[in-house]
Formats: C-alpha cells, structure tokens, sequence
C-alpha cells in the first residue's frame, strides 16, 4: 500500500512507519499537523502556574525540525493546521486539551490525498498514525473514522502493545530519538533532556513505579527522532541547545531542550 505518514518528528510516529515498511507498505508523504493559533496555556502544580504551550494531542515540540527530517527521508512533507481549543491541566501527565479537529483532518487528508494522486499518480491506500493506547483511544478513534470516510486503512502497529517491549525494539531498529520535554516525576530536565532513548531507557522503564506511561503516552515526556533506518543518507545533528526548566520543584521539574542551531548530515 502507499501511505499518507501522521508525524510531529517523535518516535511513536517514526517506529510505526518503520513498521509499516516492515509489513511492505510504501510511505509516499510525511503530514505534520500544528494548530492554528499557539495560546499560552497554564498547568497547575503545586500552587505554582507553569507555562505550557504544547498540550496538544499531536506534539509540536521539534516541529521547526521538520524539514530536516523530511529530507533525510526524501518525501514531501504537508504541514497543514488544525483548529485546537486548549484548556488548563491540574498534572502534567493528564489528557491536555480538548481538541475540535476532526473536521480539519479529515479536509487535509482528502486534499493531500488527491494532490499525490493528481501530481504522481498514486491511489493512496493507509495512513500511518503512531497511537499506542489510553488517553490516545480518542486519536485512534477518529482516525479510524476519518480513515472509513476516505477509504484508506488506518495502519496502527503500536496499538495497544506492551509499551517496554515497544521501547526496547525502538532501540534495538536503531532507532535515534532524543528527549525534548520532560513533565513527570522520575525525569529530570538536567539529566535526561537531550539523551538518547537507549541512554534513558532504565529510567523510562522505572516510570511504571508512578504509575506512568514508559512511552510517554500521557505527556511525561516527548521525544525527536535524530536519525532512524528511513533516513536514507543523512541525519540531524543538534549543534547548540539550551535546556528551559519551568519548575523549581526538585521532584515534579518540567523542562525543555530548546534547539539554537541544527543542520543535516551524511552518516
């Protein structure tokens, strides 16, 4: 099948394409989704309002990264706007906003679906989303449907699988993706912002201990892919960052890994 990709640039989105070359699927276009208008929303923790600009249910953390990303995967990349209504959040590791998109994604993937069929030809068949499971069962849900309206096959292999199995074959495919927020007890801005997801992995598998998510399904954490097997001759290298924390909570710390300059690079 040629397949329409549902990216932000992290590793869920990634991994499950991956998986769709796997099972001998073709990824033909990369779509990123961002919302139209960024609101400064808070979240409150602690008797402390925290900025939080990125509660979103499709991560826009890295999303200036994308073309690079889609060039080290020679596709075209759509980056479309969606409507997003944010609202305030009493733990950084609960579902963020409510979101009235459907709509919106639905127009965007017929649009770009008849713009690859018109320009190369091609009948798109799937669409390859990276949902895994709980708070995402509203994402699966009307991506399934979406994807009955336009008669293409929702490819979901992610979903609803063991997440620490699915972190340690990330791993294991090469698979290169770095730490770019962290928002929940047992991650540490000064410590795992930046790292790889081989060189976090214990503390990943330990979120299980908080009750938290190991993939970060529920906001704990977001993540940019670096350099993956579909990159097909370059990669991303971070050449200078500085790490925001937003919290001066020793326990409950929220951060970020802001990029200053980034480039691609032959491997």
């Amino acid at each position: 099948m040629k397949v329409i990709a549902l990216i932000s640039g992290g590793k869920d989105g990634t991994f499950n394409m991956m998986e769709c070359v796997k099972n001998d699927h073709e990824i033909v276009a990369l779509l990123c989704l961002k919302p139209k208008q960024l609101e400064s929303v808070t979240i409150q923790m602690k008797n402390e309002e925290i900025p939080e600009l990125e509660s979103y249910m499709y991560q826009s953390i890295g999303n200036r990264m994308l073309d690079l990303y889609a060039e080290a995967m020679e596709l075209p990349l759509y980056i479309r706007s969606i409507t997003i209504k944010p609202i305030n959040m009493s733990s950084a590791a609960e579902p963020h906003a409510e979101i009235n998109q459907i709509d919106d994604l639905y127009e965007i993937l017929k649009d770009i679906k008849q713009d690859l069929e018109k320009k190369n030809g091609y009948v798109i068949d799937g669409l390859s989303c990276g949902v895994i499971e709980r708070f995402d069962m509203y994402h699966k849900n009307h991506v399934d449907s979406i994807c009955e309206r336009l008669n293409i096959k929702p490819l979901v292999y992610l979903w609803q699988r063991n997440q620490s199995e699915i972190l340690n074959d990330m791993v294991s495919s090469h698979l290169e993706a770095i730490l770019i927020k962290v928002a929940c007890r047992g991650l540490n801005p000064e410590e795992h912002l930046g790292k790889t997801l081989a060189e976090v992995r214990p503390s990943l598998i330990e979120l299980e201990k908080y009750g938290a998510s190991v993939c970060g399904e529920d906001g704990e954490y977001e993540s940019l892919t670096l350099d993956c097997p579909l990159f097909k001759r370059k990669r991303i290298i971070i050449d200078e960052f500085e790490i925001k924390t937003f919290s001066n909570d020793t326990v409950d710390k929220i951060g970020y890994f802001l990029f200053k300059k980034f480039h691609l690079q032959d491997k």
